[in-house]
């Protein structure tokens, strides 16, 4: 439950506004001036409402102590110069009295999410900085070379990314470099897998929905799209889009704006659009399942990944690589592949690439019991090892329903399905659905 703190001289004020906030879910704190709110230690509460007229110094001295906490300015002196200066002294909103209790409880609520947003990007992004290596992405082939070469030429601007490639190749890891190299770096990144979101609930998680909108709509939502304002939206497998989403995304391209479901007014937008697939949408276009216009607006600058099998100089650094992240992670002893691991990792085809790699070194660490991990820990599999005679049949060759056919079929016995829908890229609930609509159970 969120803690407010209200700064203000007049109790029949306090009391009110305590009564409005406790009404509203919210758990109140109260104090009549500056050094009673300090004693209250400020940078403890979730949100700050301060009047500006104080006795003995004004409401935004507040400010400094809060220690990052929102603080919204109260005032019965309304003015443009007053709002501006409190502004610049750090408030993140304004609001005169009197003010009307929706109106104030819409301003609390945007506040404390917009903090909270806040601190989880600025939480993510120190994630970020050790999980993903973005300054230097693992590879030294021609092709990833060419990778980060288009990543530097392309982050600083704000073109429309597509990202090409098989399913694990790292289209995420690269959305972010193209975040994190941009000069929207300091706003949210903000990604979205459009295979693992229900057909039915894709809308309103994108572009937002009013209270009422449809059943279970219990109360307003921004929506992931409103959330990266400012900032990067990325779009993982956006060939999964339904045609009706399809076109309301095109509408933000166009016109910089979205409208949530059951609003009638539209809101401005500024976003940055990655988008990934490791289908083929132009053999979708011309099927009729993907919107030639959003087509071309997605595929002004295309990044291809290959796949781990066509990078077989980088395969073994990928894989020492990943085993020394593992066993930091899992603050496990010192581990190195035996000769015939490190045969076996250079020969297997590979089909899940990069995270079906990691899949695989991470269960080795985990059973691994002396210093060294063998082809057994490994658990790879012969159907899936390297032959020339499977080399055009490629997983980016395939439609979406035969590669999840041949995925399943062929990694079931050696997998959970934890571990086979992180290999596929989907939530485990998706993994079932699919099994079901395509009468594949697992035996």
């Amino acid at each position: 439950m969120n803690r407010i703190l209200i700064l203000d001289d007049e109790e029949v004020i306090r009391t009110a506004l305590r009564h409005l906030l406790e009404r509203a879910g919210y758990r109140v704190a109260e104090a009549a001036d500056a050094a009673a709110a300090e004693a209250l230690q400020p940078d403890s509460f979730d949100l700050i409402l301060a009047d500006l007229r104080l006795p003995g110094a004004p409401g935004t001295t507040i400010i400094p102590l809060a220690g990052g906490v929102p603080v919204v300015i109260m005032t019965s002196y309304a003015s443009v110069r007053s709002a501006v200066e409190s502004m610049k002294q750090g408030a993140v909103d304004y609001i005169a009295k009197p003010f009307d209790h929706d109106e104030l409880l819409l301003l609390v609520e945007r506040a404390i999410q917009q903090n909270r947003l806040w601190r989880q990007n600025a939480a993510l992004k120190m994630d970020l900085q050790r999980e993903y290596p973005i300054q230097d992405m693992i590879g030294e082939c021609e092709a990833m070379r060419d990778v980060r070469g288009q990543i530097a030429r392309v982050a600083p601007t704000d073109m429309t990314v597509l990202i090409l490639g098989e399913s694990g190749t790292g289209k995420e890891l690269v959305a972010r470099a193209l975040h994190e190299q941009s000069r929207r770096r300091d706003s949210p990144i903000v990604a979205v897998n459009c295979a693992s979101i229900p057909e039915g609930l894709i809308e309103s998680e994108l572009f937002g929905h009013e209270k009422g909108a449809f059943t279970g709509a219990v109360k307003k939502y921004e929506g992931l799209v409103r959330s990266a304002d400012s900032g990067t939206l990325f779009l993982d497998e956006i060939g999964e889009l339904p045609a009706g989403v399809q076109a309301r995304l095109l509408r933000v391209l166009e016109n910089n704006e979205i409208r949530p479901v059951g609003s009638t007014k539209s809101r401005s937008v500024n976003i940055r659009l990655v988008a990934a697939t490791h289908r083929n949408l132009d053999e979708m276009v011309e099927q009729g399942e993907f919107r030639e216009d959003l087509y071309y607006r997605l595929k002004v600058m295309e990044i291809l990944l290959p796949p781990l099998r066509e990078r077989q100089e980088d395969i073994l650094n990928l894989a020492n690589y990943l085993l020394d992240k593992t066993v930091k992670s899992l603050s496990h002893h010192a581990l190195h592949f035996t000769p015939e691991a490190l045969n076996a990792i250079r020969g297997y085809r590979w089909q899940g690439n990069v995270r079906e790699l990691q899949n695989a070194v991470e269960r080795a660490v985990i059973l691994a019991d002396g210093n060294e991990i063998s082809v057994q820990h490994l658990g790879l599999t012969p159907a899936a090892a390297d032959s020339t005679d499977q080399s055009s049949n490629t997983a980016y060759d395939l439609s979406l329903d035969e590669y999840f056919r041949r995925c399943v079929l062929t990694n079931q016995a050696s997998c959970t399905e934890t571990d086979l829908a992180r290999l596929l890229g989907i939530s485990r609930k998706a993994l079932w659905e699919r099994r079901q609509r395509m009468n594949l159970p697992r035996d």
